[in-house]
């Protein structure tokens, strides 16, 4: 056994970090391996040779044993794997045979700190890895290393992002399109050649655990900011799976946890909003990779739907990579579904419907066997496991795993990531993903020079632990909103600070739907929120989410500020003084109440790394917030299913309930104003090239430099079958200095203004279409109308 099969220590392995890995075994030859170590070049082995006869050759020499470890995954140390690196143990386990990939391998995440950093330790780490599987199992077959990728890359110390929903606030695809080259940048300097990101799953539903992962309510939004996402990351030779395939973030009554399943939604509604940035993904972005969801549609479980993974994916979408369940899905076919009997029952009917590779934190081998019992057994032919094998191999020929299976320079990732540059672009993303929501009076933004004594006030003022991201970087300092806003005033300025209450009360989630009466700890808490805040010039309230009320498992039956926080809210607001509400979490907030009573009000979502001094910049002035809402807030959690887009009949404006938005969809204010003009319209080039050109101008016609973010929307005036009241089909976020002004150009295409008819054919209907152009969905500046 040659050294790289025993563990080497963290010492030895950052004496390596300084240094280009070089394999040494006889197996590397000039321009080719000897994957299979039989002293000549197989067709799998010869770059020359075409994918798919690569693939036929390797495929033709893999006993049963590898094939099945090709179509598993092997979670990484702390969560599966118990060795940070190879050991002599593993010649006797079931990836002895290889395996498909190992996902969150040496992260940070897992208290696995030693490898994950500094970075060019782990670049070595995970060539060592690699080089175990090539030289050590039979045909040498090189592993996808996997990693979560929302916020950032799920590694130690990488360069953390906002959360995709204040991604989305932005309305920037160039600014999306960084931060997916960013995380690839950084994926493929620590050794990784899969990011699970982006998350495409349209979040109608606020109540929904997991919409701060989202970009929002819109399929266009999601499609366009998604397909930017995936260009960044795959132009470094970064795999990107996308996420959740299908429906999944509809469940039933916006319940997540161990529901996530049943989800109400229409063939037609399906395909408009739920799957629409999938095709996006597939057919313009050319995503490599895509997990399937949990849920079911319509009874099916989503993984053992062959019209979803086989139909809809590959023969509709185009998809070319392969597949992977979400965590447990495939165990939930048995577990929670009911519709298998066993494992090897489970393999089979996901297997067939379409799934290539079955992920799971737990070991790979319970799967495998189960796996291997059905195909002696007979009930899982061979030429499905052959197919899905294939599906598989093809993608880690196309990537290069097979002609450059090793990072090189590994000590180059000491400088790529979380460089520099790559920080400003993580400030940058904070900023642009701040909305404006409320502005009585010009309140801000604030001369600090001018202030004496400011209060700041509530649970996410010096809250650190729910900025973070399972889903993002590891091991990663945040500012908070307290220390960006000490950091930005004087040192003159007198600051107070209480923390008023908690995040949630002692009844939490039962007091989202019953009164519980306030401790006495509770009463003296908010009253010295209140004492201090009444000395206060100035008072900054910070409330919202925390880990407990948002993200996975985490969907709510209100969207009232949880806990005592509408009462600390109502206590303040009292005092009458300069107020600005801090909302910090990841889903709109039903704030009646302060949107009447509170002057200013700042919709701050997750920011990332650099959240508090992106908040204090905007509120200081140094920036000009442009950010607009991706999804609507809503009056009332009653109100749901009411989002955006919606149909005629969607707001009923009955006489006994409360129709409208708080704030709709694409709202979000500035420190300046915009002027929009001279719009034109030309279809000229529709008929043959089905593209309709519009432009237009716009002008700051305030004091500041400010960006607006204009948006396209059309409505098919008559149509066959109901469609939305008004279709986002376009967005620019255009920066503009005072007193400039900007021609904004966009283009319809045909599919654009197409709607599947009763027939379920997706085609563009003779008539006449109008064409807005608005600082939101409902504040429309420009319109007009054309006949097609």
């Amino acid at each position: 056994m040659n050294s790289f099969s025993r563990v080497l220590g963290a010492a030895s392995i950052c004496l390596l970090a300084f240094v280009s890995f070089v394999p040494v075994n006889s197996i590397y030859k000039k321009g080719w391996t000897d994957f299979n170590k039989n002293g000549q070049k197989d067709i799998y082995e010869d770059p020359s040779k075409s994918t798919d006869e690569r693939v036929k050759n390797l495929l033709s020499q893999m006993t049963m044993e590898e094939k099945t470890c090709q179509l598993t995954t092997l979670y990484g140390y702390g969560a599966f794997l118990k060795d940070r690196l190879p050991t002599v143990s593993w010649k006797d386990s079931i990836w002895k045979d290889g395996i498909a990939n190992i996902d969150e391998q040496l992260t940070g995440y897992r208290k696995d700190t030693v490898l994950a950093f500094p970075y060019s330790t782990h670049a070595n780490s995970i060539n060592q890895i690699q080089k175990w599987f090539i030289e050590e199992t039979r045909l040498g077959i090189p592993v996808d290393f996997t990693t979560e990728g929302i916020r950032g890359l799920n590694h130690m110390k990488a360069t953390y992002f906002p959360a995709q929903i204040a991604q989305a606030c932005s309305f920037n695809k160039d600014l999306v399109n960084q931060i997916g080259n960013v995380t690839g940048l950084e994926a493929r300097a620590l050794g990784y050649t899969n990011v699970y990101s982006p998350i495409l799953d349209v979040s109608s539903d606020p109540r929904w655990g997991r919409i701060e992962e989202t970009y929002g309510s819109d399929p266009y939004l999601v499609g366009q900011l998604g397909k930017q996402n995936i260009l960044g990351i795959q132009k470094n030779g970064i795999i990107s799976t996308v996420k959740h395939f299908a429906v999944y973030s509809i469940p039933v009554g916006g319940r997540d946890g161990n529901v996530r399943v049943d989800p109400h939604v229409s063939p037609r509604e399906m395909w408009n909003l739920y799957l629409e940035p999938f095709r996006v993904a597939f057919q313009e972005a050319k995503a490599k990779g895509v997990m399937a969801s949990y849920n079911d549609y319509d009874g099916v479980p989503i993984i053992a739907s062959p019209y979803f993974l086989t139909d809809i994916l590959r023969k509709q979408f185009g998809f070319k990579g392969y597949v992977v369940s979400d965590s447990h899905a495939l165990e939930d076919l048995f577990a929670k579904h009911k519709v298998a009997r066993d494992t090897a029952d489970a393999a089979r009917m996901a297997l067939t419907a379409g799934l290539n590779v079955r992920t799971e934190f737990k070991n790979p081998a319970d799967y495998v066997r189960g796996l291997r019992r059905g195909i002696r057994n007979g009930s899982i032919p061979m030429s499905v496991v052959d197919m899905r094998v294939a599906e598989v191999l093809k993608v880690k020929f196309e990537q290069g795993f097979f002609d450059h299976p090793y990072l090189e320079k590994t000590a180059a990732a000491d400088q790529v990531v979380h460089s520099n540059k790559s920080r400003e672009l993580a400030l940058q993303a904070a900023r642009e993903g701040i909305v404006l929501l409320k502005n009585q009076n010009n309140l801000l933004p604030l001369d600090k020079s001018k202030l004496k004594n400011v209060a700041i006030i509530g649970p996410n003022a010096k809250e650190h632990t729910s900025l973070l991201s399972r889903y993002g970087p590891t091991n990663t300092k945040v500012i908070t909103v307290f220390d960006g806003l000490v950091n930005a005033l004087p040192q003159a300025v007198n600051i107070m600070y209480a923390k008023g209450c908690n995040h949630t009360d002692k009844n939490f989630p039962q007091s989202d739907v019953e009164d519980f009466p306030l401790s006495a700890e509770e009463i003296a808490s908010i009253d010295e929120a209140v004492s201090i805040a009444a000395k206060a010039d100035v008072i900054f309230l910070a409330v919202g989410d925390n880990e407990n009320t948002i993200g996975e498992t985490k969907s709510r039956l209100d969207l009232k500020l949880p806990g005592r926080q509408e009462i600390l809210v109502e206590k303040i607001a009292a005092l009458k003084k300069p107020t600005i509400l801090l909302l910090v979490g990841g889903r709109p907030v039903t704030i009646n109440f302060a949107s009447k009573n509170i002057p200013a009000i700042v919709e701050n979502w997750y920011l990332g790394e650099y959240m508090g001094k992106a908040i204090a910049d905007v509120l200081f002035g140094d920036y000009n917030p442009g950010g607009k809402l991706c999804v609507p807030f809503p009056k009332s959690v009653g109100q749901i299913p009411l989002s955006f887009p919606m149909k005629p009949s969607a707001d009923a404006h009955g006489d006994a309930n409360v129709s409208g938005f708080l704030y709709p969809f694409g709202f979000g204010l500035s420190y300046t104003t915009f002027q929009y003009n001279d719009l034109v319209i030309d279809k000229s080039a529709f008929k043959n090239k089905g593209e309709i050109k519009v432009s237009f101008t716009i002008k700051n016609t305030g004091k500041v430099a400010g960006d607006e973010v204009a948006q396209l929307y059309f409505e098919d005036e008559v149509s066959s079958v109901i469609t939305y009241v008004r279709n986002l089909r376009g967005f620019e976020r255009v920066k503009l200095a005072a007193g400039e002004s900007k021609k904004v150009d966009m283009t319809l295409t045909s599919h654009d203004l197409s709607l599947l008819n009763g027939e379920m054919k997706r085609v563009v209907e003779p008539g006449w279409f109008k064409i807005l152009i608005g600082a939101s969905s409902e504040d429309i500046r420009l319109k007009d109308r054309i006949e097609l």
